[in-house]
């Protein structure tokens, strides 16, 4: 419940910012949504299943290419390409799974960080379908009841309602057995087994569920861009997705959302700092993990549930001692 409360105050949030901020925040705050999605699906993988993946661009670029190309060459409405899309992205996620799943720890990472160079290499020379470093422009964007979502405000808005939807779904998820499922694995595999779990299917599961949700943040920055090249779902986004995750706190749904938010708009609130940027974002990222594991969200949790002071709590004992 706390989780999703903080989601709705994230949601209401973005929508009030959308009626009086520029038109360039709200080119930021599109962005900052897109990678929301994303990353709750990452959370998926890393936060429950304990799964590093740094090949969570990847999938965001192939339901972005899909429906790129299936909208540009074949003339299909981008509603319609994003079904293809979404479900044909989760199937490769769980054809690769089982064999990326068997590795654990930094091997898996190594080996996913693999699969998003790969990704690149072939979108980059794939030339006839992909249009290789050009990329693919004139991509359509959505439309509803006739209206194209043509402009940054409505787009927000159209994002913001894919954003609470996908998370609703997520929180459900978590709160399900399956769920529950997944972070057993993540604590411990062995018990997990013991108890009747199948841990290959939950981190599979996990896996596919992470690539769905990129999917859906893939179409909708090709929809939101109308242009997508190789550059824009390289292994650097998806270490970013990563440090979005881990910067807001992993295993829950504000976080990641909170994450993707700051990060986003971190480059420019910082852009006086030039090229020393990175050098202070690693820095951050660093400390993040060492004095905040849980995150921003999870000092936030800390703090609303730290204990009363002594005096408080001899006060309120006296009290009660007190009454008949």
């Amino acid at each position: 419940m706390r989780s999703l409360l903080g989601v709705a105050a994230l949601l209401i949030v973005g929508l009030a910012l959308s009626l009086i901020v520029s038109e360039y925040t709200l080119r930021l705050l599109n962005l900052a949504v897109v990678a929301a999605v994303a990353v709750v699906g990452l959370n998926f993988a890393f936060g429950y299943a304990g799964l590093i993946s740094l090949g969570h661009a990847a999938f965001v670029g192939l339901g972005a290419y899909v429906l790129a190309i299936l909208t540009t060459k074949l003339g299909w409405s981008p509603w319609l390409a994003a079904v293809p899309a979404v479900i044909g992205t989760g199937l490769a996620a769980a054809v690769l799974g089982y064999p990326l799943l068997r590795l654990k720890g930094h091997y898996l990472a190594l080996a996913t960080l693999g699969l998003n160079v790969s990704f690149g290499i072939v979108a980059t020379n794939w030339i006839d379908l992909t249009g290789g470093t050009n990329g693919i422009a004139n991509i359509p964007g959505l439309t509803i009841a006739g209206h194209e979502l043509s402009g940054e405000r409505p787009f927000l808005w159209f994002g913001l309602a894919v954003l609470a939807a996908l998370a609703l779904i997520a929180a459900v998820i978590h709160r399900s057995r399956y769920g529950r499922a997944m972070m057993a694995v993540r604590d411990d595999e062995t018990a997990a087994a013991m108890t009747g779990i199948n841990v290959t299917r939950m981190r599979v599961a996990a896996f596919t569920l992470s690539a769905l949700y990129a999917a859906v943040a893939g179409c909708l920055f090709a929809t939101h861009i109308h242009f997508i090249s190789p550059d824009d779902f390289s292994y650097a986004h998806s270490i970013t997705h990563l440090a979005m995750l881990i910067v807001g706190g992993e295993a829950t749904i504000a976080g990641a959302i909170l994450g993707a938010v700051l990060l986003t708009f971190l480059p420019e609130w910082l852009r006086v700092l030039g090229d020393a940027y990175l050098a202070f974002f690693g820095l951050m990222t660093l400390a993040i993990l060492i004095f905040l594991p849980t995150g921003i969200v999870g000092l936030a949790t800390r703090w609303v549930r730290r204990p009363a002071p002594p005096q408080a709590d001899a006060a309120i004992g006296a009290e009660e001692a007190s009454r008949p």
